[in-house]
């Protein structure tokens, strides 16, 4: 509790008990607040206050709806019912000059000196941003913090604790008036401005320096995070919310303790496999990006059947990311490839409706993604060690239709049709992929 706080009324449904503060303090707080001529907005979970001077536009008078809307997200995330939080408030302040609040007795000597934001149970700070949807998104995850420590005396690793604060403050605004909608993974870039996890992710895998599952796990609790460290947090509780591996799991261990214990609950939870769990995240980092949807993207890891003499067949479809060919490949012998067939990649809007992209294996140059056409086929095997050093990823070890490639492993082949995650649902149709190996009598079309 913050030091000068009461207690207030306890609401406990069963087996819980959640603490709310009295009206009572936060009348004492917006004393002071005008007293110090602040500036003060509420609603019914939060005030909020701040020496921000009015603005053309000024957006700050309908954050606090905005927060009170996502509230009703977090209570649903946690399963608690919506009258356990009825009388939940919280009192935000957004700082510009950190000296007037303290003046005004609203900024305790004992907070330290943050950067971005910080929280103390009932009360947070955060300092304003020159980007409204940042600046937005920096006050939803401060009261996630709130919301956790006050409701559900949270106390877990530093991944949880600040990667659920990530992924339950990621969001867009919709419909008039600005409306809160939850997206946990963005779908376009303009949704999240100035946010930039999703690109730090793609930063880390290029540069080497992604951490591996284990590596987040381990994070250490800091006074300043780095951005980082927030988007890996984020990213792994996006990849244990979503994947349908581990989605069960983790919803299981965020409904026991959210103690200490957190991270070898989850590892214990019935099924749970680390070795699985960590290639997977790989997986998953690797191809993050904007729409992602883990249904599409899961990956089926079997080892698969050796190619016969007289060949073999696979089709792969536009629908998917990485899909098993269901034949598995011998380090060092080359193999030859014939594609047929042609799928949907994605759609245009047009002035007379939608246009529909049409590609074969070799892709199609009206758009590209990755540095490669979209619709090129792609053949990959898992490459456990890269010779270029960072973590496991797929190798691509041939692109486009007819041609030949060398296995670099014993190993499963893999098969992608280039293509971005948030265009998976707009594409239909596959491929079909003969193989054989190079010198035998190859299958025919």
């Amino acid at each position: 509790m913050i030091p000068g706080f009461s207690r207030g009324q306890e609401i406990a449904p069963p087996g819980k008990s959640y603490a709310v503060v009295t009206e009572h303090d936060w009348q004492r707080l917006i004393r002071r607040a005008r007293l110090a001529g602040l500036r003060i907005f509420e609603s019914d979970h939060l005030v909020l206050i701040t020496d921000r001077t009015s603005r053309v536009g000024d957006v700050l008078e309908g954050l606090p709806e905005i927060f009170d809307e996502a509230v009703k997200i977090w209570a649903s995330h946690y399963k608690i019912p919506l009258s356990a939080v009825q009388k939940w408030k919280v009192c935000g302040c957004l700082v510009v000059d950190r000296e007037r609040f303290r003046k005004a007795g609203l900024l305790p000597d004992a907070i330290p000196d943050f950067i971005n934001g910080y929280c103390d149970h009932y009360r947070f700070w955060l300092t304003e941003q020159s980007n409204p949807a940042y600046q937005r998104h920096l006050l939803l995850h401060e009261g996630v913090h709130a919301f956790t420590a006050t409701l559900l005396n949270l106390n877990t690793p530093t991944w949880y604790t600040e990667g659920i604060a990530e992924w339950l403050a990621t969001h867009r605004l919709v419909e008039a008036p600005p409306q809160f909608q939850h997206t946990p993974i963005p779908v376009v870039p303009e949704d999240v401005e100035q946010l930039g996890r999703i690109e730090m992710i793609r930063r880390l895998r290029q540069s080497t320096k992604a951490p591996s599952l284990d590596e987040v796990f381990a994070l250490k609790p800091t006074l300043h995070g780095t951005v980082s460290s927030y988007a890996s947090a984020w990213a792994t509780v996006a990849f244990l919310a979503r994947h349908p591996r581990y989605q069960e799991a983790f919803a299981l261990t965020e409904q026991q303790p959210l103690d200490a214990g957190f991270t070898r609950r989850l590892k214990g939870q019935p099924g749970w496999n680390s070795a699985a769990a960590r290639r997977d995240f790989d997986a998953f980092t690797a191809d993050l990006d904007y729409g992602f949807d883990c249904s599409r993207m899961t990956i089926n890891w079997s080892s698969g059947r050796r190619i016969p003499v007289a060949g073999a067949t696979s089709t792969v479809t536009a629908t998917h990311g990485w899909q098993n060919s269901g034949w598995q490949l011998e380090a060092g012998r080359q193999y030859q490839l014939r594609v047929s067939g042609h799928c949907r990649v994605g759609q245009l809007q047009r002035a007379d409706g939608l246009l529909d992209l049409e590609s074969t294996a070799v892709g199609i140059s009206i758009d590209w993604y990755r540095g490669l056409p979209l619709g090129r086929l792609l053949i990959a095997q898992w490459d456990d060690k890269p010779d270029s050093g960072g973590r496991p990823k797929f190798k691509v070890l041939a692109e486009g239709g007819a041609t030949t490639f060398t296995a670099v492993s014993n190993s499963p082949m893999f098969l992608k049709i280039n293509n971005r995650p948030s265009n998976l649902s707009l594409s239909d149709g596959q491929l079909t992929v003969n193989i054989g190996r190079k010198g035998d009598s190859f299958p025919s079309r």
